[in-house]
């Protein structure tokens, strides 16, 4: 049997009121990415194509978004029914199979949309097929209708619910995939004769069953077909998100001590043998290679960190941080567009930015690397086995030669050669008796001022 092939449409024309927000709901985003680029991901998982996406007037930002992916305009937003109307034109060469999905669901598994594709083309193919799930509280969610056959007889809404439709727990999430050779006849039928005057794409199953075409239903899960409408459900789909990554990094190999405080952004990698601990945030574009260890509290994003690397607690990589193999990186330290090297050692309240630090050589606490003069960014560099005192300030552009050594409390505007000794501090002076004498003066001063007063 040759296999149909199947179209999706992403309905992201809604505003997302209840968000109170200038960006549109579907460019809000999820484990640091856009919930429609989640979404899309997932019907490329299941070979869906083409995948239109129907956007409202004026949200070229989406459009601008998910290209190449071609977008439809719906203008005036006359419902769901009406939004994939709009799509018709994107779909004028295709003769398959039309999944229906909304942009707000970011959360459907590419496993799910299978099991519909696969019900679909079961035998007797049903015209329609559509994804509920059991809900606790079923509340305000439409309610699907099955006859005593396990077939969709209809989706009702709840206040048009009786009292002994309003106990299904079955209910409607909206998405759908429909038999292509009746989905635009069907639409062609829809009316607005309803309460709030729109096409509902629900009202096709009604159609169907009075065609006498079969429809279905496949469950998925609550928690996946969480509609994002407000920040609550954002956040509640966040949650979603982060249990599942965290369930894959682990079940990959990696130890969370604590998951539930660990944040991971959707394109986190985390080796075989790595340990996170507790409230460790990552944002976009990390690798962390195999048995490396990260302590807590501990924010990093666009970093690069080498198997047997060591890193916090309290630190920060910024975007640009190349940690190698077995270097250190401690407590309240930051990182930024820098390559530390092998066995290096930045251990302490420092700061290193646009420089390289190279292998074995240790950076004392209290260091920064003066990268910005207020104008542009400027590089230093740090040789191999170099020794860095505390409380140094580099004022970049500098480089510090191999094995050299930089006495603490210096200020180094001149590169300095391998193996040399530099620091800038002052002589130090001691004056025997001066604290005491210092005292009687200070004293002096506090009596004759209380006097004045």
């Amino acid at each position: 049997m040759t296999e149909t092939k199947t179209a999706a449409v992403i309905l992201a024309a809604g505003l997302g009121t209840r968000m109170k927000s200038a960006t549109p709901k579907v460019l809000h985003p999820l484990a640091g990415r856009p919930m429609i680029l989640h979404l899309l991901e997932t019907l490329k998982k299941a070979k869906l194509a083409p995948r239109v996406v129907v956007v409202g007037k004026g949200m070229q930002a989406v459009a601008d978004l998910v290209r190449p992916h071609p977008t439809v305009v719906q203008s005036p937003a006359l419902g769901t029914g009406h939004a994939v109307m709009a799509a018709r034109p994107a779909l004028q060469k295709f003769n398959g199979d039309v999944l229906v999905v909304f942009g707000a669901d970011p959360l459907i598994r590419p496993e799910t949309v299978a099991r519909m594709l696969a019900a679909r083309r079961k035998r007797p193919r049903p015209a329609i097929v559509v994804l509920g799930f059991r809900a606790a509280a079923p509340g305000d969610y439409g309610r699907l209708v099955l006859g005593r056959d396990g077939r969709l007889q209809a989706i009702v809404e709840t206040r048009d619910a009786t009292a002994k439709q309003k106990q299904i727990t079955l209910c409607n999430s909206g998405v759908m995939v429909v038999d292509g050779r009746h989905l635009w006849r069907l639409l062609d039928r829809l009316d607005r004769k309803n309460a709030k005057r729109e096409y509902y794409l629900t009202d096709i199953v009604r159609l169907a069953r009075a065609d006498n075409l079969a429809c279905a239903v496949v469950e998925g899960d609550e928690a996946e077909l969480i509609g994002v409408n407000s920040r609550a459900d954002l956040a509640r789909a966040e949650a979603v998100l982060q249990e599942r990554l965290r369930r894959a990094a682990m079940d990959a190999g990696a130890t969370l001590i604590d998951p539930a405080t660990v944040y991971l952004c959707h394109d986190t990698k985390l080796g075989r043998d790595v340990t996170v601990g507790p409230n460790v945030w990552f944002g976009p574009g990390v690798r962390v290679g195999k048995g490396a260890e990260i302590l807590a509290y501990c924010h990093i994003e666009g970093a690069r960190i080498a198997p047997g690397a060591r890193i916090g607690p309290f630190a920060r990589l910024r975007p640009g941080a190349a940690i190698a193999e077995d270097a250190h990186i401690g407590n309240f330290v930051e990182i930024k567009n820098a390559d530390i090297a092998a066995g290096a050692k930045v251990n302490h309240l420092t700061y290193v930015g646009d420089a390289r630090v190279g292998a074995k050589a240790n950076v004392g606490a209290g260091t920064i690397t003066c990268n910005y003069d207020g104008f542009g960014k400027y590089h230093t560099d740090i040789g191999a086995g170099a020794f860095i005192g505390s409380n140094t300030a580099l004022v970049a552009p500098v480089r510090i030669g191999a094995r050299a050594v930089v006495g603490a409390g210096s200020v180094i505007t001149k590169d300095v050669a391998a193996d040399a000794l530099a620091l800038t501090r002052s002589p130090q002076r001691a004056t025997a008796g001066g604290a005491r004498k210092l005292a009687k003066r200070a004293g002096a001063r506090a009596k004759a001022a209380k006097a004045k007063n």
